[in-house]
């Protein structure tokens, strides 16, 4: 079968076609005929060899796959060993859910990594409750845009969206934010405290670090949370001091997917959930280019450049 393999790491030269041996499915597994695999900046991580807990060379990168199962299933699948780069694929059949008709690939694929980490980041570190106050930076992101439009579908009372350029921030707006800031680190606090009309803000989810991480922290209400699970711009690790914690009413909560989707009830019910949403409409999962599966390379390249919004996904024949 054709697959993107990776003899060893570096940049996106090193994401390279070539034909293989068809997996084969263990005891617990399946073998998908994918149909379309989705790209995360993660990969690019594995590739260069600096994804936390390591990577061994030789491997297919992907994590996401929508495909045939061999009784005709169309699914959408979590393979956290990689292999998504491919025309099949093996995944553990607990990682597999039904997609609906009415969903197709590029939606399905945005909900796998994107769409459950806006799930869990809302219903889970955040516990939001209808009628709070929701701040999403890089609300225009891959989980930033589907996390508008759950906190909307939630309930919550006010959403304030923060991006970096007008586009963005009208994207956000599109989908239901009702406020939008600039989000560079300068002035953030004000302009977030100022589009709550001066109040402090009850939840915000920050991808950001560096410097964003400090002036978010400061727009928390009492009881307030603000929920990390990413350092884009690389700006180093504030340093949070718990007495400040304490004197103000304000937690700060860490997530990552990976361990999450250990817990037995993490997997299935929301991304059914998502997928449901998604067929009657209620979400809209951003999409970006869609590249033939031979064209990896330039699709980490894109990405890496900024120079794509929206779901990246690779088509396989």
């Amino acid at each position: 079968m054709r697959a993107i393999r990776c003899d060893r790491f570096g940049g996106p030269e090193v994401l390279v076609p070539a034909d293989v041996a068809d997996p084969v499915p263990g005891p617990g597994q399946v073998l998908v005929e994918v149909s379309a695999a989705g790209i995360n900046y993660a990969d690019t991580s594995r590739t260069a060899g600096t994804y936390s807990g390591g990577q061994a060379l030789p491997f297919i990168p992907g994590t996401e796959v929508v495909g045939r199962t061999p009784d005709g299933r169309r699914v959408a699948a979590l393979t956290f060993a990689g292999g998504g780069y491919a025309a099949r694929a093996v995944v553990s059949t607990v990682d597999t859910v039904d997609v609906p008709d009415g969903v197709a690939d590029g939606p399905a694929l945005a909900l796998l990594v994107q769409g459950l980490t806006a799930w869990h980041l809302l219903h889970g570190s955040a516990a939001l409750r209808p009628g709070e106050t929701v701040v999403v930076n890089a609300a225009a992101g891959g989980v930033g845009t589907l996390a508008v439009q759950l906190a909307r579908h939630l309930g919550a009372g006010r959403i304030i969206a923060a991006a970096s350029t007008p586009e963005k921030r009208a994207l956000a707006a599109s989908l239901g934010a009702d406020a939008t800031v600039d989000s560079a680190p300068d002035g953030y606090t004000d302009r977030v405290l100022a589009a709550n009309d001066g109040a402090g803000v009850d939840v915000v989810l920050e991808s950001t670090g560096g410097p964003t991480f400090t002036a978010a922290l400061a727009t928390l209400a009492p009881l307030g949370r603000l929920v990390t699970y990413g350092d884009a711009s690389r700006g180093g690790r504030p340093p949070v001091d718990p007495a400040e914690l304490a004197n103000r009413s304000v937690a700060v909560a860490g997530f990552w997917l990976r361990p999450v989707l250990t817990r037995p009830d993490a997997f299935h019910g929301p991304l059914t959930q998502l997928l449901e949403l998604t067929s009657r409409g209620v979400l809209r999962p951003q999409l970006g280019p869609a590249y033939a599966l031979e064209d990896a390379r330039r699709a980490h390249e894109d990405l890496l450049a900024r120079r794509t919004t929206g779901k990246l996904v690779l088509t396989v024949d």
